[in-house]
């Protein structure tokens, strides 16, 4: 599928056939209601995404916040999930174990990965992934390859490429050469 902007639901094996540069925003699964597939957006739409996000802002600093509520207008609102899966999800940065979160939430760590799976559509290990691209792909502005996967908690920087690769289709070095501002 081609078009101006497209919504792509998560893990859908996709890869961006395109040479010139794009905004690509990764919005959390929880935060758009369930059901939605592979979407175009019109140019109307895009245009109002992209002057959510401030791009031009001489400050280099996305507008997140207004970015959600455009997507908010666009998607429908985030859908409710489980409060102990809300805490969990909040607490994916951190270097916790998965048997700890469980233990924060009353839970077992086989029912704590089920109740995430049934209440994001995602597992456990592929949302910290994910967590941990984030936080990596965040820090490249400011620092290495290598420095931004060891702040955002992969083992080295080999392991960073091959997750983001994975995950996002891209390697970080490509990522960086293009990163402006997020």
């Amino acid at each position: 599928m081609h078009g101006r902007g497209l919504v792509i639901p998560p893990q859908l094996a996709h890869r961006p056939a395109i040479s010139s540069s794009y905004v690509a925003l990764f919005v959390d699964p929880w935060r758009v209601p369930g059901g939605g597939g592979l979407a175009r957006l019109d140019r109307r739409t895009v245009d109002r995404l992209l002057a959510a996000l401030r791009l031009d802002d001489p400050s280099g600093t996305p507008d997140l916040p207004s970015a959600r509520e455009e997507l908010a207008r666009l998607l429908g609102p985030a859908r409710a999930i489980d409060p102990r899966v809300a805490h969990v999800l909040r607490d994916l940065a951190g270097a916790h174990r998965i048997e700890d979160l469980a233990a924060e939430v009353g839970l077992s760590a086989p029912r704590l990965r089920a109740l995430v799976r049934s209440e994001v559509g995602i597992s456990l290990v592929h949302l910290r992934q994910w967590r941990r691209v984030g936080t990596a792909i965040a820090n490249l502005p400011t620092f290495s390859v290598g420095a931004a996967a060891a702040v955002a908690g992969f083992a080295d920087q080999a392991h960073f490429t091959r997750t983001t690769r994975r995950l996002v289709g891209r390697t970080p070095a490509t990522i960086a050469g293009h990163h402006s501002r997020v």
